[in-house]
């Protein structure tokens, strides 16, 4: 039982390893040329005017939460949709909870204004 389970513990260590790995390697051998030039913020190839940090509204990531949640459901309702004839009534209930629990964040976000363009 332990030795079916040791190929998971190797795999974990090894997905924990090469990111930070390859990140300190990058890190180490990025060259390191400071100037002030590259500190200055550069935006499509022409120099800011004004104050070049701004504070975008909330109401954007939330649009974009929003559309992540609901892009997330299409792929999840996806392979439900092209095996429907051969689920069973369980799979059909968990799919109508899945589809429900989704509706409840959808009517959340609509009651609290976030639906609204301002």
């Amino acid at each position: 039982m332990v030795q079916e389970f040791e190929f998971i513990g190797v795999f974990g260590v090894i997905v924990v390893i090469i990111p930070f790995a390859t990140l300190f390697l990058a890190w180490l051998l990025r060259p390191k040329k400071p100037h002030p030039a590259k500190q200055e913020t550069y935006e499509s190839g022409v120099q800011t005017i004004g104050k070049t940090w701004v504070q975008f509204k909330a109401q954007y990531y939330i649009y974009a939460i929003i559309f992540v949640i609901f892009d997330i459901e299409a792929v999840f309702l996806f392979p439900f949709a092209m095996a429907y004839q051969k689920l069973n009534l369980y799979a059909l209930v968990w799919v109508i909870v899945f589809i429900l629990l989704l509706l409840d964040g959808l009517l959340y976000a609509w009651r609290k204004g976030a639906m609204r363009w301002l």
